[in-house]
């Protein structure tokens, strides 16, 4: 398979982050609902949950190649297909999964999901709202980590097929979430929507809405290995991220409310300079005592404003393939996780052994613990209040 230049990518980079904000204009125009362009959506038995209730799966397919699989489990992305550049090649799968939902249900580092109501840290599992206390499960040593013992991610959602939708073939999810889940106030009424379009782009649409004051900060969750999900490490992909700033952590990793330049760091991944192997970037962060080495940082996105803007993200290639993902969101941050807590004791699909830094995840959302800097201006709030809509979009965008 072809290379992709390292020129190559930085031109790319430079035409993507030349604006502030990515116009609607650069989406794909929606095709005409009902039309041969939309395949139905597929929907198979995907196994059984330990309480008897039975799990669906998904599939979202449009011409050439491209297929998305999704499950009611957790709003669980279990397979991504990027099609072969080669005329009658095999796709290929980059997402980290697992074959039925009793992978899932074992336990998993979150491969795929939906995490809520609040994705990544809260220090402590404790936060204060309205003069009110509230207390979480502290399910991350003294942290609460991605929703609490029992999130989003394992619980089971109410799966739509909208095969007609605009933009393509999509699945809808929804979630009820009753007041004091986890220890959160407040009811919260939750979706996840996937959409696969008629040119292979994956949106995935979260929003939100509560009857009391709360927090929410919905994130998805993928392990992304884009020369197939059971290749090995990902130390050859290319990362750049638009950002000029990461948020340093303590060794709870949570953050300790500094703002740090990347530049001068391992953590300049800015699409300006030359792509950064993830190899060299994770090499220069050893592990060390209890930390496993590599990237869990938030990085900082580049111009973002509470617009609802779609803004360039990060682009991630896998030079030896020439596969490429361009992620756009209307988040102000993006959690880069480089899988080094995968540790060769998880098998998943075709009995692919997921090892160290075996994926990357690149989650957008709201800073990490941005309760604890209610009032600072550079922390975007995570508070939803009734009559509010949070809501959160991402667009992965592909090149064979």
């Amino acid at each position: 398979m072809p290379t992709v230049p390292p020129l190559r990518l930085l031109c790319l980079l430079a035409a993507v982050v030349a604006t502030d904000a990515i116009a609607i204009a650069a989406e794909p125009a929606p095709t005409a609902p009902g039309t041969a362009a939309m395949p139905a959506v597929a929907q198979a038995p995907f196994g059984t949950l330990p309480d008897g209730r039975a799990a669906t799966l998904y599939t979202l397919r449009v011409p050439g190649g491209w297929q998305a699989t999704i499950t009611d489990y957790g709003a669980i992305l279990t397979g991504f297909h990027v099609p072969s550049r080669d005329a009658g090649g095999t796709p290929v799968d980059v997402v980290l999964g697992f074959d039925s939902v009793d992978g899932y249900v074992k336990g998993h580092p979150y491969f795929g999901a939906t995490v809520g109501r609040v994705g990544n840290r809260i220090a402590a599992g404790r936060f204060t709202l309205d003069g009110n206390d509230y207390t979480l499960a502290t399910n991350n040593g003294p942290n609460h980590l991605h929703g609490g013992a029992v999130g989003f991610d394992k619980l089971l959602w109410r799966g739509t097929p909208e095969p007609d939708d605009a933009r393509g073939p999509s699945v809808r999810f929804d979630l009820i979430s009753p007041a004091g889940d986890e220890g959160y106030p407040g009811r919260l009424a939750a979706t996840c929507r996937y959409t696969l379009t008629p040119t292979g782009e994956l949106r995935v649409e979260m929003t939100a809405t509560t009857d009391a004051p709360t927090i929410v900060n919905l994130v998805h969750h993928s392990y992304w290995n884009l020369a197939g999900h059971g290749s090995g490490d990902v130390g050859s992909h290319d990362l750049a991220v638009v950002a000029d700033s990461y948020l340093p952590v303590d060794a709870g990793s949570i953050p300790t409310g500094l703002f740090a330049a990347v530049a001068g760091t391992p953590f300049d991944l800015r699409p300006e300079r030359q792509p950064v192997p993830l190899g060299t970037a994770i090499a220069a962060l050893p592990a060390a005592g209890s930390d496993p080495g590599g990237i869990d940082h938030n990085f900082v996105v580049r111009g973002w404003q509470p617009d609802g803007q779609l803004r360039p993200v990060a682009v991630l290639v896998d030079p030896a393939s020439g596969r490429r993902m361009e992620l756009f969101a209307d988040q102000p941050g993006v959690q880069v996780y480089t899988g080094n807590y995968l540790d060769g004791t998880v098998t998943g699909k075709g009995g692919a052994v997921y090892g160290k830094h075996g994926g990357v995840c690149l989650e957008t959302q709201k800073y990490p613990d941005a309760i604890h800097h209610a009032g600072d201006p550079r922390w975007p709030s995570p508070r939803l209040d009734p009559g509010q809509t949070y809501r959160h979009v991402m667009i992965h965008r592909f090149t064979p």
